[in-house]
């Protein structure tokens, strides 16, 4: 790579000089459309392990060293298999890290991975923390995934979690809020009357390589707007919602939303929290993009208020402008949306 002493997010063609320098390794040829605006997709291995439970490796264990004590059984996934709700499972992912002293990294799910209810997260050798990898770090990486809405069929190679790197170091302690829409989205009538989508307990397997594909009636149950724009989250359910703000993410920028923040309540929002350069910028089509918000409340049912702040979207610089931007120069599934189920419903 070539040297560049500013802070920052790599772009996309930085983390082709990463994949051209064996920064980021692959026992299998990385492919172009791996390769985001600021991230890469990382790709799941032929093994699935079923465990007893989630778990951090800690700063003096491997992955692998923990596989050994709590592993229940492995799953070959290589031609498919069902990933059963309810149930954690670890999968050596085919990438893995060769980073310098002065990169470190950040996982997330991808969307569409999250408006599943696929709790997904990566951890690395003698981690500490999931999702966040040491500067520095050599070693492989794994996917944590807990089906925890639907059960689904997945495959080696399938694409659940996305990678960005950080050059140097940045202070993520502010960030822009932004509040809930419960004031209605137009339907196909063009009545303003949805305001979300919340999951049915009891509904069949989804295969992640199916798009547009699924009745939304099968596993959703349509939410109407209340006279007093109101909503009661149940404890343990899972709703899709959108921001009342329309996000905007300039081409020289990246940012990620904050999932959970015990300050506004006790619920999460938002598994997926990268939204990439172009995302809702009006250079790239997004004119007008909601955030959606995958929302999980915990523990004691919880009242949202229309307009009410329920998390913050933290920018952060990349180190040059990357050479494609969301929307406008990738398959990009949600430019311009509002509230929107993931790719894998039908339209």
């Amino acid at each position: 790579m070539t040297p560049n002493l500013k802070s920052g997010i790599l772009p996309s063609q930085e983390l082709k000089k990463a994949i051209t320098s064996k920064i980021i390794k692959s026992s299998i040829d990385i492919k172009s459309d791996q390769i985001q605006p600021a991230s890469i997709d990382l790709r799941l291995g032929d093994i699935a392990y079923r465990v007893r439970a989630s778990f951090l490796p800690g700063e003096n264990s491997s992955v692998e060293g923990k596989l050994k004590l709590i592993t229940m059984h492995k799953i070959d996934i290589s031609k498919g298999s069902v990933l059963e709700k309810g149930c954690v499972y670890i999968v050596p992912l085919v990438e893995s890290l060769n980073l310098p002293s002065n990169i470190s990294g950040m996982a997330n799910p991808k969307s569409s991975t999250g408006r599943l209810d696929i709790f997904t997260r990566v951890i690395t050798d003698n981690s500490t923390e999931f999702d966040r990898i040491k500067a520095g770090y050599k070693g492989p990486l794994y996917a944590e995934i807990s089906p925890l809405t639907f059960s689904v069929l997945v495959y080696s190679g399938s694409k659940l979690s996305q990678l960005r790197l950080r050059q140097g170091k940045f202070d993520a302690s502010n960030g822009i809020a932004f509040t809930v829409d419960l004031s209605g989205f137009k339907n196909k009538n063009n009545e303003s009357r949805v305001i979300g989508y919340k999951a049915k307990q009891h509904s069949g397997l989804i295969d992640i390589q199916r798009i547009n594909y699924y009745k939304i009636e099968d596993f959703w149950d349509v939410i109407l707007v209340e006279p007093d724009k109101t909503l009661v989250l149940d404890p343990d359910e899972f709703y899709i919602l959108a921001s009342k703000e329309e996000v905007c993410v300039p081409p020289d920028q990246a940012a990620e939303m904050r999932a959970y923040d015990t300050l506004v309540g006790e619920f999460r929002v938002h598994y997926a929290g990268f939204f990439d350069p172009g995302f809702g910028h009006y250079t790239a089509g997004g004119l007008g993009s909601r955030a959606v918000l995958e929302v999980r409340s915990h523990d004691v049912p919880f009242v949202l208020e229309d307009g009410q702040m329920v998390g913050r979207l933290v920018y952060e610089p990349l180190i040059s402008v990357p050479e494609i931007i969301y929307g406008s120069d990738v398959g990009s599934n949600y430019q311009g949306q509002e509230l929107k189920l993931s790719k894998h419903f039908e339209k």
